[in-house]
């Protein structure tokens, strides 16, 4: 086909990718009425809706449900008793996932047609800064554009002793199992692993976990990780510290991963698979951005407070641009691009971006840590309160030790002025306290603004309440 017979498409933004960044910043620009076009390979989401955070958040819902169902066979608990174990069809509960996936990316689909966005199905290729060439199913497209929002997302990282295929799984592959793995060993101990880890425990997988560092989920203080790996000791996954992937060993239809443990020796652990979670990394490849003359900063796109890149008019968000790899932070930097485009005056300046482990018991932390604190020279006083003093925990089932009930809510503060500078929490459903964590940073509240704003009696947000007077010196609960 020569040139001349190649559709071109002109726009004054053109966003490459569909994801929680890229969507948000197609339907912000829609809005504000500029001409948008967006790019998408694959389903409208991205990552984090079709194979990420949304499916992995469905599948922790229905192991939850199963175990809570088996703790009720024989003489049951909280009086409701289960003559015959709960049976999981786990190809069913994929379709339940699959179900609601397709909901979300089918609702995507139809804001973007509401803000006016012209979406293509393809990949794109640049040939310099502004055009690229889509390879659609109606043969090639070529876009130009005023404005370029790169959006592209990030993908797992393969250990070079451990590629993906055969048992050897990425969170992808994991979350479209349609047969539960009899045994399953997890290497990587962050997030993505003990989520995903815990799981498959809670419905019945005997889990192994392997982790380079020597304690699990080393971006969270032992506080916070203490309630998780409790929880894993006592429901029987086993935990390697400061071991290595070596790589796998087939015989037959039988699996094993070869581990160097931390004393030096060599460990070989039976598996039907084996789920690798060490990381992610841009996708910066296969879309041409070597032609676009944008610097890098590392492995990450470089940009500025605006998510201006070196070249003028493109522009990156998300995990394109560098820590934290969060769909939050590429929603908020999407919607301020756009907004940036339209004329209005703004920069990506937040006072804290809240980071959630949905662990057993689950994790938040937004601001900065008591450690973190002092490392930058802050005078800063911290306390605790626990959750087996909150009356909603309580009746939750969530005040238990086994259930979370070690967990706390933890205030930071600085001692001049006692405005707030960081608060984590674990615990069960703590997650849904991440944004009035968020919204207490953000609006420079200060202690006595906490402890001054009736909470709702029961709920679990008393905790926060509760905390603000212990610091005060006037616990009321403690």
């Amino acid at each position: 086909m020569n040139a001349s017979s190649v559709k071109t498409v002109t726009a004054q933004v053109l966003v490459v990718g569909g994801g929680p960044g890229g969507y948000v910043a197609a339907i912000r620009a829609g809005q504000l009425g500029l001409d948008t076009v967006l790019i998408e390979a694959d389903r409208l989401g991205g990552t984090c809706l079709i194979r990420g955070c949304i499916p992995s958040k469905a599948l922790i819902h229905v192991a939850a449900r199963f175990e809570a169902m088996q703790k009720s066979v024989g003489d049951g608990h909280l009086g409701i008793a289960l003559d015959t174990p709960p049976r999981l069809d786990l190809a069913t509960a994929m379709r339940w996932k699959d179900g609601i996936v397709d909901r979300l990316s089918g609702g995507v689909a139809a804001l973007l047609r509401k803000a006016k966005v012209r979406v293509l199905r393809g990949w794109a290729v640049f040939s310099d800064a502004k055009t690229c060439t889509v390879q659609s199913s109606e043969g090639p497209l070529t876009v130009k554009a005023e404005h370029v929002i790169l959006a592209t997302g990030s993908e797992p990282v393969p250990l070079p002793t451990l590629p993906f295929g055969g048992p050897v799984l990425s969170s992808t592959e994991a979350l479209s199992l349609e047969r539960l793995p009899r045994r399953l060993v997890v290497v990587g101990g962050g997030y993505i692993g003990l989520e995903l880890g815990s799981a498959f425990a809670r419905m019945g997988s005997a889990v192994t976990v392997v982790e380079a560092q020597p304690r699990i989920l080393p971006l969270y203080d032992a506080a916070l990780t203490d309630p998780v790996r409790r929880w894993l000791e006592r429901s029987g996954v086993t935990v390697h510290l400061g071991a290595r992937a070596l790589g796998m060993e087939t015989e037959g239809e039988s699996h094993a991963l070869v581990v160097q443990t931390a004393d030096g020796g060599m460990s070989r652990l039976p598996a039907n698979a084996v789920l690798s979670t060490v990381g992610r990394r841009p996708r910066l490849e296969g879309w041409g951005f070597e032609a676009m003359g944008v610097d890098r900063q590392g492995a990450f796109v470089a940009v500025d407070d605006q998510c201006r890149t070196s070249m003028r008019n493109v522009w990156a968000i998300g995990d394109l641009v560098g820590e934290p790899m969060l769909a939050h932070k590429a929603s908020a930097q999407g919607e301020m691009v756009a907004e940036i485009i339209a004329g209005h005056c703004r920069r990506f300046a937040p006072t804290a971006i809240p980071a959630v482990c949905f662990t057993e018991p689950e994790i938040v932390s937004v601001g900065l840590s008591p450690d973190e604190a002092m490392a930058q020279g802050i005078d800063a006083i911290f306390d605790q309160f626990p959750f087996a003093a909150n009356g909603r925990a309580l009746t939750l089932d969530a005040g238990r030790m086994d259930a979370g009930g070690s967990g706390f809510v933890r205030l930071v503060a600085r001692r001049d002025n006692r405005r707030v500078i960081g608060i984590q929490a674990v615990g069960a459903h703590i997650s849904e306290l991440s944004g009035e964590f968020a919204l207490a940073l953000e609006m420079g509240a200060e202690l006595e603004d906490v402890a001054g704003t009736i909470h709702a009696h029961p709920t679990l947000g008393e905790v926060f309440h509760e905390i603000a007077l212990r610091l005060l010196g006037r616990p009321l609960h403690l």
